[in-house]
């Protein structure tokens, strides 16, 4: 059976289907019925939800079976849900508040990890938008005080200085790589939440937290701006300083 056709081949407008047939009775419905966003995807679109699928959203399993890098599996599922009209508004995602872009600080040209977010976000305007290892995004405003990150998922309690932590961290270890860890389900050094991991690290080094103690999780955002930032490839279960960045310490 051919596959629906979404777009008049001659035009490329969007088809209408007004006309259904029981090829049994040969019974017709007149109509004009809605062709849904699935029959609209090309084939390349098709067989990324497919795998995707088949995988359970395991992106590794995923990129094995297509042959496909990291950055272009997120790419490809960037477009996907697009194309399926699943992307929030971007007015949705951001924190709707003007940024003040008078933003003044110290240490322009440090290559220091929270010194180079805050330098992205203020040549971005103030804001920008980052997607998760999940696909989710999520609006990020530098705070007019010029110390603060901001995001509607995550309280107004992190400062630029919370990167220099997880960054700290990934320098002291082999391959410059740390597990995320999980500090939503674990206390501070528990399994999966070690002081080597990044959600341990953060506990610790930047809450003060001590050993049995618990806390927060904001690992799911912080990793998605470091790797906007060119800092860190945010990996599914790990953190990894770029070639770029490890470079330059």
């Amino acid at each position: 059976m051919a596959k629906l056709i979404s777009e008049c081949p001659a035009c490329g407008n969007d088809l209408k289907i007004t006309k259904l047939q029981c090829p049994c009775c040969g019974m017709e419905l007149s109509n004009s019925f809605e062709i849904s966003p699935f029959d609209k995807l090309d084939n390349d679109q098709y067989l990324f939800l497919t795998t995707f699928l088949k995988h359970r959203g395991n992106l590794k399993l995923l990129q094995e079976e297509l042959n496909i890098s990291y950055p272009y599996a997120k790419k490809k599922l960037t477009e996907l849900l697009s194309a399926l009209n699943l992307t929030q508004e971007e007015d949705e995602t951001f924190i709707k508040e003007d940024v003040n872009m008078q933003i003044q600080f110290e240490g322009k040209e440090s290559n220091r990890a929270g010194d180079i977010v805050r330098r992205k976000l203020v040549e971005n305007g103030g804001r920008t938008i980052v997607t998760s290892i999940s696909g989710n995004r999520y609006g990020i405003k530098a705070d007019t005080d010029g110390q603060h990150i901001l995001c509607n998922e995550l309280p107004p309690i992190y400062t630029y200085d919370v990167f220099d932590v997880i960054v700290d961290l990934l320098k002291t270890q082999p391959n410059h790589r740390a597990g995320k860890g999980n500090a939503r389900n674990y206390r501070l050094g528990e399994a999966g939440c070690e002081e080597n991991t990044v959600a341990g690290a953060i506990l610790k080094n930047y809450f003060g937290k001590s050993a049995g103690e618990s806390g927060v999780d904001p690992v799911f955002v912080l990793a998605a701006v470091l790797e906007w930032a060119g800092i860190a490839h945010n990996c599914r279960g790990y953190l990894e300083l770029t070639a770029a960045y490890s470079e330059g310490l």
